[in-house]
């Protein structure tokens, strides 16, 4: 896929934003439930690449191999960062549809408390020089997320709003939408790890020279 994943994101980026604003219109929101589609495709990918990254976490500790380690790592931040990104979507699509922030909805609290939690566990991660443990840490986050996703209820946020919504045209818009945000999330991950390899040889040339 070519050698530079920040062109790629880039590119993955615009091609998000050219085909958000093509989205079809819904009756009651209008062209504003776009940001809806756009924060909704958002999410799930954020919510899949901690899966991922709690996949390949396990991966690397039950085979010991740092190459998993690494991608565990990687793709654990790209899933923070569109956790992260996906607060200030969240916002905006309160504010663009009904006119008001509902800060106390209790998927938006959750996403803070994650979001924060996030951050210290990958700020710890990163300053251990040993990978392993962000696998460890990486597959702890996702159980521990998606178990409180399920015990926190549901106000603004509908279970399946466009899968059980009947609406075909939507549904194979937002499957489109929802491919797009999954290739930028690639291209993140692949960004991240491009990011920490060059470290990499420089530990061994400290090693050599000891």
């Amino acid at each position: 896929m070519g050698k530079s994943p920040l062109l790629w994101l880039c590119l993955s980026l615009a091609a998000i934003a050219a085909y958000t604003l093509i989205g079809p219109a819904e009756k009651t929101l209008g062209a504003y439930v776009r940001i809806v589609y756009l924060h909704g495709a958002w999410v799930w990918t954020a919510l899949a690449a901690f899966v991922a990254a709690a996949l390949l976490g396990l991966a690397g500790l039950l085979t010991g191999r740092r190459a998993l380690h690494q991608w565990s790592r990687a793709v654990g931040r790209t899933g923070l960062t569109f956790w992260i990104t996906y607060l200030p979507l969240s916002i905006w699509a309160m504010q663009t549809n009904w006119n008001g922030l509902f800060l106390a909805e209790p998927r938006f609290r959750l996403a803070v408390v994650f979001t924060l939690s996030g951050l210290l566990l990958q700020l710890g991660v990163t300053l251990l020089e040993d990978p392993a443990w962000a696998s460890a840490a990486n597959s702890l986050y996702a159980v521990v997320l998606f178990f409180t996703l399920s015990q926190t209820r549901e106000v603004m946020h509908p279970a399946s709003p466009i899968f059980g919504s009947g609406a075909w045209r939507i549904q194979l818009y937002y499957i489109g939408l929802l491919l797009l945000t999954m290739i930028a999330a690639l291209q993140a991950a692949r960004l991240w790890h491009k990011l920490e390899r060059p470290a990499l040889p420089a530990l061994r040339r400290v090693d050599t020279v000891r």
